[in-house]
């Protein structure tokens, strides 16, 4: 590769460019190199005009996808003939700021078709001739090389707000690691292709996973009763004939309390624990985002909201119907408005069956019916005297649904462990195989 459009990084004598791990035919071809994105690309500026092509957006981390496959339509509009056209190989810079990407995603177009995106959003490029290998740039900017080096040129205020004012010029200065000499596509190409088989382990791992969180969701439907039935369409074989499902009303059946609501000033840096909506992001209730109360204050006033092991809590504000269990970890903490504790309250129903009630769409669809609210909904205790518990006749049939679903929600958690795994693993891959450029040049 030509030295042209090297970073002072590398014509200056700094350290050697070499990534920590690198495949056994290129060892001896020497260290990288460093050029600027501005070597490797032109900005291209045609419009789409009056040509057929086909309106993109674009899914943050996922990559460009048409507008009618994100919105169900087309939504260009007007717009349209001021879109700019891509072609296949072609990237497009959104420079709108997400949380993952917070300076903006640049996807790479695989298509065969023309395409095309809004200019006011994108910046579209191209690379000159074979200068570097299209899927090799791409996962550089997967792994966000873009950002590190454009987030000097952001101010924080237009980074919060979303939309983001990035010179071309400051984007085509980027710093790209490149491997040398005449195998420098060949090294490129292998590198892609590892990261390749990376992602098709991922997608697979992630079908697998969504194949059994579909699963379970169809089950569910078929083993409580649906919305205006009064028993479920499956039932386990050793249970039939052994009497008709009940529906009972919560209050008969269920005890429930919501957290209670607590001012700021009462907020602490230690103390009792206070359990908010993100300690409900698994199975089981944690102290994440927790605040701390006096725990003189607490026996005062909130003493009887300490959550004890194996209570249920559930949203019942913004995000619905969301239960995990207290444990250990979470046992003794106060939990807030927003959130209700459940148990059970009569000997005729099992606390595993509970939990999977509270999780299933027999309670959804009660709790959605109940909700008030424009846009946050909300349901309380006083909604929930209204609801009823579709029960079966016996306990051990209770127990047999519950243990059905709890087996089910520990594959698809080892499954998920699995692909967290998969995806630990890539990103370890990126940061053995390229280089990692200094903050000054990225």
């Amino acid at each position: 590769m030509s030295s042209k459009g090297k970073s002072s990084a590398v014509t200056g004598g700094g350290a050697a460019l070499v990534p920590k791990q690198r495949f056994p035919e290129f060892l001896g071809a020497g260290p990288w190199e460093s050029v600027s994105l501005g070597s490797l690309v032109s900005i291209s500026t045609k419009k789409v005009g009056d040509k057929t092509c086909v309106p993109m957006s674009i899914t943050s981390g996922v990559g460009l996808v048409s507008q009618m496959e994100k919105f169900g339509r087309i939504i260009a509009g007007d717009s349209y003939k001021n879109y700019l056209q891509l072609k296949k190989n072609d990237f497009a810079y959104n420079k709108s700021a997400t949380k993952e990407y917070p300076e903006g995603f640049i996807a790479l177009y695989t298509g065969e078709e023309l395409a095309a995106v809004p200019n006011s959003i994108f910046t579209c490029f191209r690379i000159k001739g074979e200068a570097v290998s299209p899927k090799y740039l791409n996962y550089l900017f997967l792994g966000n090389l873009h950002g590190r080096w454009l987030r000097k040129f952001i101010e924080v205020g237009a980074r919060a707000h979303g939309s983001l004012s990035i010179n071309n010029s400051d984007l085509l200065a980027l710093s790209v690691p490149v491997p040398p000499g005449p195998n420098s596509l060949k090294e490129q190409q292998k590198i892609a292709d590892c990261l390749a088989s990376a992602d098709a382990l991922i997608e697979a791992q992630g079908r697998k996973v969504e194949a059994l969180k579909a699963h379970k969701k169809g089950l569910m439907q078929q083993l409580f009763p649906q919305e205006g039935e009064t028993k479920p369409r499956l039932r386990f074989p050793e249970f039939d004939g052994t009497g008709k499902w009940e529906e009972c009303e919560f209050p008969n059946v269920i005890f429930f309390q919501e957290g209670p609501g607590i001012m700021a000033v009462d907020f602490h840096d230690h103390g009792v624990p206070l359990v908010r909506l993100s300690g409900l992001s698994g199975q089981s209730v944690t102290l994440e985002g927790c605040n701390y109360l006096d725990p003189a204050k607490v026996l005062k006033k909130w003493e009887h909201f300490r959550l004890e092991v194996g209570d249920i809590v559930v949203s019942c504000s913004a995000t619905l119907g969301r239960p995990a269990i207290v444990d250990d970890a979470a046992a003794g903490a106060v939990f807030y408005t927003g959130l209700i504790r459940f148990r059970p309250k009569s000997r005729r129903l099992d606390a595993g069956y509970l939990e999977v009630f509270l999780g299933s769409p027999s309670f959804s669809w009660q709790a959605e019916a109940a909700a008030v609210g424009g846009g946050i909904r909300h349901f309380g205790p006083t909604h929930l005297r209204g609801m009823k518990a579709p029960l079966p006749p016996s306990v051990d049939e209770q127990q047999r649904i519950a243990d059905c679903l709890t087996s089910l929600d520990v594959l698809i958690t080892a499954e998920t462990q699995k692909l967290d795994t998969l995806k630990t693993h890539k990103k370890g891959l990126m940061q053995q195989l390229f280089p990692q450029i200094g903050e000054t040049d990225v």
